[in-house]
């Protein structure tokens, strides 16, 4: 995991969400990656073809999520 990646991980773990993630072969043969959060009765799931860019995404997402409540 980059050090930006673990940032964002790290930061979300301290704010009382829950993490996981994993890569994934598509039916293409690239690599995708799938990151969720969940906590406060909310879950966020985001995909994307870089690490990096799916915990910026879910980052976003929880954000958002929390400007909607």
């Amino acid at each position: 995991m980059g050090s930006d990646a673990r940032s964002i991980a790290d930061n979300l773990s301290k704010a009382g969400w829950s993490l996981g993630w994993v890569s994934a072969i598509d039916f293409e043969g690239r690599t995708i990656w799938i990151v969720d959060a969940h906590g406060y009765g909310k879950r966020f799931i985001v995909r994307a073809d870089e690490m990096l860019t799916a915990f910026l995404e879910l980052e976003v997402a929880i954000r958002r999520g929390r400007e909607l409540a």
